[in-house]
C-alpha cells in the first residue's frame, strides 16, 4: 500500500522539485552584427547543434545581448553551444569545411578540428542558479 502510494506521488514530487537556471555571459565577439544562436542539451547524440533532440532548448537573441538566462532546468549534465549568426540564415556557415562564423561552447574548449565531445563540454546544473562564461572562437 505505501509503495503504491510513493509511486502515485512520485511525478507531483518531481514536479515539484526545485529547477535550475543557468546565466550565460558571452565574450570576445568580433561585432554585434546579427544574433547568437544557443542551444543548451542533456543528450551527446544531439551534441553539438540539438538537431533532433525534442528536449533542447533554444535561445536566439541579438548579439547585443551579452547575457542569456535558461529557466525551468532539471538539475544534471547539459552541455551549450553558442554560434554569432552575423547573417541571420539561422545556420553556421562554413567555407571549405571551417566555420565563418564564431562559436563557442562550454567550459571554453580548445577547438582544433571538429566540434568538442560532449564531455568535453559537459555542465552539472544543480538547482538553482549557475553562470557560465563562453568565449567565442573566430577562425576566419
Amino acid at each position: 500500500m505505501c509503495r503504491r502510494l510513493a509511486l502515485a506521488l512520485l511525478p507531483s514530487l518531481l514536479a515539484n522539485a526545485p529547477a535550475a537556471e543557468l546565466d550565460v555571459t558571452v565574450e570576445r565577439l568580433r561585432n554585434a552584427k546579427g544574433d547568437l544562436q544557443l542551444c543548451l542539451t542533456r543528450e551527446a547524440a544531439h551534441f553539438p547543434d540539438c538537431r533532433g533532440d525534442p528536449k533542447a532548448v533554444f535561445r536566439t537573441v541579438p548579439a547585443t545581448v551579452r547575457t542569456v538566462r535558461f529557466s525551468g532546468l532539471a538539475p544534471g549534465g547539459y552541455a551549450l553551444s553558442v554560434f554569432h549568426d552575423e547573417n541571420r540564415n539561422r545556420k553556421l556557415d562554413m567555407a571549405l569545411m571551417i566555420p565563418r562564423e564564431g562559436f563557442g561552447f562550454s567550459r571554453n574548449p580548445v577547438v582544433r578540428f571538429g566540434a568538442p565531445k560532449f564531455r568535453q563540454v559537459r555542465i552539472d546544473l544543480p538547482p538553482g542558479i549557475s553562470r557560465q562564461q563562453v568565449r567565442m572562437q573566430y577562425v576566419l
